[in-house]
């Protein structure tokens, strides 16, 4: 039979490393990989597309990344592309003027090193906004930014108690300052006007397009469900996937209601038969451990540091009661339910990686492959319990630098042991444990090939004149591009994705080069010339 496509004329990336110069697609399926004996699979009526030397290799796989509340957050007030406090409040101020029809000012995004301590305050946002409330969570949703209006609305004052859950930001004389951490953004969060199916559906698909358009043809949404008044995406993914809209092959995360315990686990098992359909797989469930360090809430095994390096009280905060983690991952590890767990601090990391073995020695071995995304610091003696337990490190690679986040918000808190602890893509990868990568869209850009370059050189691209943040845990372009590639499939289960071989689904990448032949100083300067799901091409850029 002759192919439908075929991929001829460049290097392709396979498991071999980059040994074929062309590829058959027949159906949705690769049909033949090799050299020049496939070309003779074309036919009349088959697509050749020439390479022109540049890079074959499998569609790129977020996961852990949350697209809906990354698209709407586009069609909102979009402060990602601010960096200073006055850009942030200059492009506030024309949202608002822009649309004075809006009862409310959201969106987000904002970057916590623009203001003196990561905490803006509502003084800032009342001088731009006085007469309406505004809720903006940061960059990494762990944190929100009010106004004087919309803590008014909300009740919030002085006397206002700290939820279990999170923190009112206060001043020197105990007023609420304007940013709210963790569950505290709930507070104001549950008041601003939800987005209906309609609005979901198509952020979800503003986000599959610009997801595709960087060669992710697979993700897993670690967040499926009602958090801090996120938007549930669940529907909306349901939705798509029934109508065929939904190009993209997804697994979702359900939402662990960090409230409650295991009297939630039959509900979760009716939402996976309810919302799974074609393309779509509610099959994974979200176990957010703790939150970050810049807050000082991502759970530590020993105490933070203030800013005179003297020990705090503070060790960060467990959303999930640690005696009761190993008991609600057993069950959900018996009922064949994936374990996501958001585990950022030491503490975290070993809390997870505890319940983790505890469902090992109950259940025995099983397929479930639970995985733990961030990763910021994972103390020496864990690192080898990844591969002992078969536990996933689900890593974001863009966070491994130097940046104002970093070195003003983080480094000072933890100390330089825990500082060289952080992000060990390299002494993981050394230990045996697998890989997976993800970008947590819109805390950070989902541009892969921007995760990978970090990956490998430990300096993010605007950044080249940065120092190499711990250099000992850089890996290497093959490495970093597995991650993103076959360590995430396998992270979703899609076990036929994530390589080019025959038999494989025709999820591939055509890049615009060949990075491997250039410096890896230059990695991110690689775009994405098309995507294609299935042998369906999805995305193609002009030039291509």
């Amino acid at each position: 039979m002759h192919a439908d496509l075929l991929f001829t004329g460049g290097p392709v990336l396979t498991p071999e490393g980059r040994t074929a110069t062309a590829v058959a697609v027949t159906g949705d399926r690769i049909t033949a990989v090799g050299r020049q004996e496939v070309h003779d699979l074309a036919g009349p009526r088959t697509e050749v597309v020439d390479l022109a030397g540049r890079l074959l290799l499998p569609g790129f796989q977020d996961a852990h990344v949350h697209p809906v509340p990354a698209g709407l957050e586009l069609t909102q007030c979009d402060l990602t592309a601010t960096r200073t406090a006055d850009e942030t409040l200059a492009v506030v101020r024309a949202y608002a003027d822009a649309h004075p029809e809006r009862e409310w000012i959201t969106g987000g995004g904002w970057s916590m090193e623009a203001f003196e301590g990561g905490t803006p305050t509502k003084e800032l946002l009342d001088a731009v906004v006085p007469d309406r409330p505004v809720y903006l969570p940061n960059r990494d949703h762990h944190g929100a930014w009010v106004n004087s209006r919309a803590l008014a609305l909300a009740g919030i004052t002085r006397d206002t108690p700290d939820p279990a859950d999170g923190r009112i930001d206060r001043d020197a004389s105990g007023e609420p300052s304007g940013s709210l951490q963790e569950g505290a953004m709930q507070l104001v969060g549950r008041l601003t006007p939800p987005a209906t199916q309609a609005d979901r559906v198509a952020a979800l698909l503003h986000a599959q397009r610009r997801l595709h358009a960087l060669g992710i043809t697979a993700w897993q949404d670690a967040l499926v469900g009602d958090f801090l008044g996120m938007d549930d995406p669940g529907q909306a993914y349901a939705a798509a996937a029934r109508d065929g809209s939904l190009t993209a092959r997804v697994v979702g995360a359900l939402w662990w209601d960090r409230e409650r315990g295991a009297e939630q686990i039959p509900e979760l098992v009716e939402r996976r038969e309810a919302l799974s359909h074609g393309r779509f797989r509610a099959t994974s469930v979200k176990l957010m451990l703790d939150g970050v360090a810049e807050t000082g809430t991502a759970a530590l095994v020993d105490p933070y540091l203030d800013k005179c390096g003297c020990a705090t009280a503070n060790r960060g905060t467990s959303f999930i009661d640690p005696e009761q983690l190993p008991k609600y991952v057993t069950e959900l590890d018996a009922l064949g339910f994936q374990c996501h767990f958001h585990a950022l601090g030491d503490r975290a990391v070993r809390d997870a990686l505890d319940a983790i073995e505890a469902a090992r020695a109950a259940n025995g071995p099983s397929d479930t492959r639970p995985h733990l995304a961030h990763l910021q610091v994972v103390q020496p003696a864990d690192v080898p319990r990844f591969a002992r337990l078969g536990a996933i490190a689900n890593i974001q690679p863009l966070w491994a630098a130097h940046e104002p986040q970093m070195d003003e918000l983080t480094i000072p808190f933890l100390g330089p042991e825990r500082t060289a602890w952080q992000y060990p893509f390299g002494t993981l990868l050394r230990s045996g444990a697998r890989l997976a990568a993800g970008s947590d869209w819109p805390v950070s850009s989902p541009d892969p090939l921007h995760g990978v370059h970090v990956a490998v050189n430990r300096v993010v691209p605007e950044s080249a004149e940065a120092p190499v943040f711990l250099p000992g845990e850089r890996i290497g372009l093959a490495d970093a591009l597995a991650a993103y590639t076959a360590g995430s499939a396998y992270a979703n289960h899609l076990d036929d994705t994530g390589e080019v071989r025959v038999g494989a689904l025709a999820d591939l990448v055509v890049l615009d080069r060949d990075p491997f032949d250039g410096p890896v100083e230059a990695i991110a300067q690689t775009r994405v010339a098309r995507t294609y799901v299935g042998g369906a091409r999805v995305y193609a850029a002009q030039e291509a």
